[in-house]
C-alpha cells in the first residue's frame, strides 16, 4: 500500500498539472519506500534531490501557465511555492549534512503540504483555466 494515494478529488481540471501532481505523489511514495526499507543515505539523498528538482520544474510550469493566461492568484501561488521549495531544500541540506534523516515527520509534512496546496490553492484555478480553454 502506498503512503500517499492519488484521489480524483485532487484533480485541478488541467491534465498537465494533474499529471505533474501525480508525479510528485509518486516521488513522495518513492522517498517513503526508501526510508521504510532503510536505504543508504546516498540513495535517500538521490531521491530527495529528484523530488526537489521535479518540484521546481512543476512550480515553474504552473507559474508559466498562470503568467501566460493572466491568473490573478499568481503572486499567492509564487509565495506558497517559495515556502515549500525552501523547506524541501532545507530538508535536503540537513540530510546531506547528517543533521536529519528522512522520518515520518518529514514524510507527513510533504504529504500534508501537497494535499493542502492542491485542494486549497491549486483548485482555485480550475474554473479560471477551464474558462480559458485549458483542460
Amino acid at each position: 500500500m502506498a503512503f500517499f494515494d492519488w484521489k480524483d478529488s485532487y484533480s485541478v481540471g488541467v491534465a498537465e498539472m494533474d499529471q505533474q501532481h501525480k508525479k510528485l505523489i509518486d516521488l513522495i511514495n518513492k522517498l517513503y519506500e526508501a526510508m521504510k526499507v532503510g536505504k543508504a543515505a546516498n540513495e535517500l539523498d538521490s531521491v530527495i534531490g529528484e523530488m526537489v528538482t521535479y518540484t521546481k520544474f512543476h512550480f515553474g510550469a504552473e507559474e508559466k501557465l498562470m503568467t501566460t493566461h493572466g491568473y490573478p492568484g499568481l503572486l499567492a501561488q509564487k509565495g506558497e511555492h517559495k515556502i515549500f521549495t525552501e523547506k524541501a531544500m532545507e530538508f535536503q541540506q540537513q540530510i546531506q549534512s547528517g543533521k536529519k534523516t528522512i522520518s515520518i515527520e518529514v514524510m507527513n509534512f510533504l504529504k500534508d503540504w501537497l494535499t493542502k496546496h492542491i485542494l486549497g490553492n491549486d483548485q482555485k484555478y480550475t474554473k479560471f483555466f477551464n474558462d480559458k480553454g485549458v483542460k
